[in-house]
């Protein structure tokens, strides 16, 4: 028979989230895909999953043929993901329980043709589009023959072609020989999925990679799989180029003197660490922040791990950090767990759901580092960068802490997970004259200028607060050295103003005094041009009174007039003088 080829593939969205981008749309349609898998890793769920979603989203009619369980195990045990197959088995989806007996099988002659007959009337009547064979691996155990296994596998792909039909196996696979002699399926078909089950440290994961697909690309990488309360979620990685938008915009830390250092606070849309050791206040500057995204109305998420909601609320209140109002508010949510062994896989697929339910702007995660220690598996590696790309391409702000063990202030015990991070916080302990100081540091800050200062860290009742920057002789003080230095600088200061005052006042006296002796000096002078007045006066008043006495002389001899005027005749020079009675 011959068989028909498209000359281009068309495909079928499964529905099952992350493998129809892997896939660029999904499995092809018309053709058949196998799923291959050891037991336990989501076979079955991944076939009926696609079933199910394309009845649901494509209205089309489907088959699902059974080798290994019944009919009423696989709907109960579908149960579980809420998709109400009892509903969907009266149109669009029937099952056939093709589960044979051993003695049946081997009695006699079998061949699959009556049963493919069966299925061919029930596809006509639903018009039905696809087809599921679970558990193919069973029938072909059970006829015990080489000859006759791929005698019944190449009829049932001769089947497929004619019908048309998009097929979905399902095979489980291990390491025995058995197994392996079914390996040629993978060469008759056009799609491989491989699915695998692990359990690495006490903890289990479920991957998923795409073997092969002929006439398509697709991403042939291993991809962490979870398996929810809605089924199979694949975690894609996402494009291979990131394209998400960035701004401008800066949003507080919450904390004035930290926005300051940073030039304005955290860009919005960024992902920022606070790292340090144990009680260096990274929760108190993640509550910080979450108050402030509350109070300019952005709508928060804080998750906390091994530390429940109720007791941070309480811890922070102590430092004048009020998150009760907010969460009454409904602006501010917490969400508290525990971490679950080393795969967090399932744990960051829980913080999606979070995340699309309550749509925050900003975000806390307290601390990111209680997962990063089960990040030695690959997949939950994969897992936290996936979720942090993913909250970045939603545009939210993110505030990571990371736990430091032990009071060392390297900061490169972090940098595991600090690539991720645009703005990276550092705060750690001085000991310094027994006792131990908080301090903060702004390691880097993508896209900004940044202060390169060392700031003391304080907490009080009245609320948190970094103190100026100190520095003596070279050093940065802090705490009870800092304060001794300052009591000095004042008693240094008070002691310098009492010298300035005591040389002040002398030098007020000795002005006083100079003052004084030019007074006397003045006085000195005073006297001296009074005596001066005196004795000029003095001597015009005797000259004048010697004219008036002459005057006074004449006038008491009696002489007349003419007298008095010859006499001034006479007494002008180279005047002659004449007798006035001889002349007459």
């Amino acid at each position: 028979m011959k068989t028909r080829t498209p000359a281009n593939v068309t495909k079928f969205a499964t529905g099952i989230q992350g493998f129809d981008e892997i896939t660029n749309g999904g499995l092809p349609r018309g053709r058949t895909t196998l799923v291959m898998g050891g037991a336990g890793c989501g076979k079955t769920v991944f076939a009926l999953q696609s079933l199910v979603n394309a009845a649901h989203i494509a209205k089309e009619a489907s088959v699902f043929v059974a080798f290994e369980e019944s009919t009423q195990q696989i709907i109960a045990n579908a149960a579980t993901f809420g998709w109400d197959l009892p509903a969907l088995v009266k149109k669009k989806l029937f099952f056939l329980d093709a589960r044979l007996s051993p003695d049946v099988v081997k009695a006699g002659e079998f061949d699959l043709a009556g049963l493919l007959s069966l299925l061919q009337a029930k596809a006509t009547e639903l018009h039905a589009k696809r087809i599921v064979f679970d558990g193919i691996d069973v029938l072909l155990g059970l006829l015990d023959d080489p000859v006759a296994e791929r005698r019944e596998i190449y009829r049932l792909r001769d089947w497929l072609a004619q019908t048309g039909l998009t097929a979905t196996i399902t095979q489980k696979v291990g390491s025995n020989e058995a197994d392996q002699r079914y390996s040629f399926l993978q060469f008759m078909v056009d799609c491989v999925v491989v699915l695998r089950h692990q359990v690495v440290e006490g903890s289990a994961f479920r991957n998923l990679r795409v073997m092969k697909y002929r006439g398509s690309d697709f991403a042939g990488d291993e991809f962490p799989v979870s398996v929810t309360a809605e089924g199979m979620q694949l975690t894609n990685r996402g494009p291979r180029e990131l394209t998400y938008e960035v701004s401008d915009q800066r949003v507080s830390s919450g904390l004035p003197r930290l926005d300051h250092m940073l030039n304005g606070g955290y860009h919005r849309g960024s992902n920022v660490l606070i790292s340090g050791a144990p009680g260096t206040a990274k929760s108190t500057l993640s509550g910080l922040f979450a108050a402030a995204a509350c109070k300019r109305g952005d709508r928060t998420l804080y998750v906390s791990f091994d530390e429940g909601a109720a007791q941070i609320v309480r811890n922070l209140r102590s430092v004048n950090i009020q998150l009760a109002p907010h969460l009454k508010s409904g602006l501010l949510r917490m969400y508290s767990t525990r971490t679950r062994g080393p795969n967090v896989e399932d744990q960051f697929g829980a913080l999606r759901d979070k995340v699309r339910e309550h749509r925050p702007e900003c975000l806390i995660i307290d601390p990111l580092s209680a997962l990063s220690t089960k990040l030695s598996h690959l997949a939950s590696a994969d897992a936290a960068q996936q979720f942090l790309d993913f909250l970045k391409g939603e545009g939210i702000t993110v505030v990571n802490t990371s736990l430091m063990e032990g009071l060392s202030t390297d900061e490169a015990t972090a940098t595991g997970i600090s690539t991720i991070a645009d703005t990276w916080i550092h705060l750690s302990y001085i000991v310094q004259d027994g006792e131990r100081n908080r301090a903060l540091t702004i390691v880097k800050s993508r896209g900004t200028g940044h202060s390169n200062q060392v700031r003391e860290l304080t907490l009080s009742n009245d609320g948190v607060s970094l103190t100026d920057v100190f520095i003596a002789q070279g050093k940065v003080l802090m705490g009870v050295a800092r304060w001794e230095w300052e009591q000095e600088e004042t008693a240094a200061a008070k002691r310098t103003k009492v010298a300035l005052e005591l040389k002040r006042l002398q030098l007020q006296l000795a002005q006083a005094e100079a003052a004084a002796r030019l007074q006397v000096v003045h006085t000195e002078m005073e006297a001296r041009s009074a005596e001066i007045a005196l004795l000029a006066d003095a001597t015009g008043t005797a000259s004048r009174l010697l004219k008036t006495d002459r005057a006074v002389l004449r006038k008491m001899r009696h002489a007349d007039a003419e007298i008095l005027a010859g006499s001034r005749r006479v007494e002008r020079p180279g005047t002659p003088i004449t007798s006035g009675r001889g002349a007459s």
